[in-house]
């Protein structure tokens, strides 16, 4: 399954994220079991790894949709151009398929400069979608309103615990798809309570199966990462189940707040 952007492209209904992988054998694994979207970050210091991974799979390149993100402390607009440029020479490709600004530092609070550089790299073919990673609803009304352009993706913490629903509700307001990095919950995953571990003996799947599932069903595009083939296979064998809506209600409702529960700075924090 794909899911449309609001510029008329798509993407896989589900990614691989690639923190903190440093070497492409698992890189190469996963593209060979089935994924195509795979999300880097200049910050993850794996842009190179990623773009050997994507060469050695055997996997065509017009097959695979590579992600990287602009980090906080290129937000001024030639910095963040020189970012984009920097980014595709390490991956070794003539174009990204999605960049995204990887937070809104908003303490420097330059991110709409950071945002034209995006939409300047687009209109240039050195971007095919461009988004944001981190973003309130705030953030988003400003850039939109200062460049007439709406990000086709916001790169979001989402999971059980924290399911977003009025940012959520906000994305789907504006037409953003919202992508889920942490989408099994980091190192505090659910998979002991009771709404995922009842639906995946009902559905004879695993938690983590449970919780993928439950992203889809809300639209969420989930990231999730490992670096071993059979896991990375459970977390694309999605489509033989389908939760009924009081499973997904149930975990949705584990959610213990609408703010962030797993701090930490989102320019250096693993996951961003």
């Amino acid at each position: 399954m794909t899911y449309s952007l609001n510029d008329g492209t798509s993407l896989p209904d589900v990614g691989f994220g690639t923190y903190p992988l440093k070497s492409a054998d698992e890189i190469v694994s996963a593209l060979q079991v089935g994924y195509r979207l795979l999300d880097s970050a200049v910050n993850y210091e794996n842009e190179e790894v990623v773009g050997e991974a994507m060469r050695a799979s055997g996997v065509p390149r017009e097959e695979i949709l590579v992600t990287t993100k602009i980090p906080g402390r290129h937000h001024a607009y030639d910095d963040a151009r020189a970012s984009i440029r920097g980014s595709l020479e390490r991956l070794g490709v003539e174009r990204t398929d999605l960049h995204l600004i990887h937070w809104p530092n908003p303490s420097v609070g330059r991110y709409v400069e950071a945002w034209q550089a995006l939409v300047d790299a687009q209109a240039a073919g050195e971007v095919r979608s461009i988004g944001v990673s981190n973003f309130t609803a705030a953030h988003l009304a400003r850039i939109i309103e200062a460049s007439g352009v709406t990000p086709a993706v916001n790169q979001i913490e989402m999971h059980p615990y924290f399911p977003q629903v009025e940012l959520r509700a906000a994305h789907a307001e504006l037409g953003i798809r919202t992508e889920a990095w942490s989408p099994l919950g980091k190192r505090q995953a659910p998979f002991d309570e009771p709404p995922v571990a009842d639906a995946a003996r009902s559905h004879d799947v695993t938690p983590g199966q449970v919780i993928l599932r439950w992203h889809l069903q809300l639209g969420s595009l989930p990231i999730p990462k490992s670096a071993t083939p059979e896991r990375q296979r459970q977390n694309l064998d999605l489509d033989g189940f389908e939760l009924s809506d009081d499973e997904v209600a149930a975990i949705t409702a584990l959610g213990r707040t609408e703010g962030r529960l797993f701090g930490g700075d989102p320019d250096t924090h693993e996951e961003m």
